[in-house]
């Protein structure tokens, strides 16, 4: 065997595996799907270059599936060409966006919980509301939540069905919840 083809320890490793380079080609790969299904105005926020940003729009507008595949591709090849850092901040910038629209929608999902057992149950639910949130107006949302259950029975208009809404969303985003 050849002195030059033995591995020389003083000299360092041999660098990534096979395997290991080829996860990281596919999670950067990853990266460039996500870009592309995003719109146009969240492209603009997240931290990366102009051509990077180009090539995600020229993606989008692809609508053959072969060519689209081959543009994401092709983004993905340019993506792998920047710096660990930066691909680092793109994938927080887009980390903190799914985390941020996952709190909203489950905020959401608290007021109307709250909005639909206050219709349905009446002065046991506000009673239990008000436990947890003694700072509220029993008297105006016991008022909205006996006429939002009126406009039920009668088939009218919702006004105090988002009326409620809006008063239980603001009361409980002063006052986070933990339920």
């Amino acid at each position: 065997m050849h002195e030059e083809d033995q591995f020389n320890e003083d000299e360092g490793e041999f660098g990534p595996s096979r395997s290991e380079e080829r996860r990281e080609a596919l999670a950067v790969l990853e990266l460039a799907k996500r870009l592309v299904e995003q719109p146009d105005a969240r492209l603009v926020q997240i931290p990366m270059d102009e051509d990077l940003r180009d090539l995600a729009r020229a993606a989008q507008r692809i609508t053959a599936q072969i060519a689209h595949k081959r543009q994401v591709q092709f983004l993905a090849k340019h993506l792998r060409r920047e710096e660990p850092e930066a691909l680092d901040a793109i994938r927080a910038a887009l980390d903190h966006d799914k985390s941020d629209h996952r709190r909203e929608a489950q905020a959401l999902h608290q007021v109307e919980y709250w909005r639909d057992r206050l219709v349905a149950e009446g002065d046991a639910a506000l009673t239990e509301l008000l436990d947890k949130h003694p700072a509220a107006d029993r008297q105006h949302l016991r008022q909205l939540a006996r006429n939002a259950a009126l406009e039920k029975t009668r088939n009218k208009p919702p006004h105090a069905f988002r009326e409620l809404f809006r008063e239980l969303r603001e009361l409980l985003a002063d006052a986070p919840d933990t339920d």
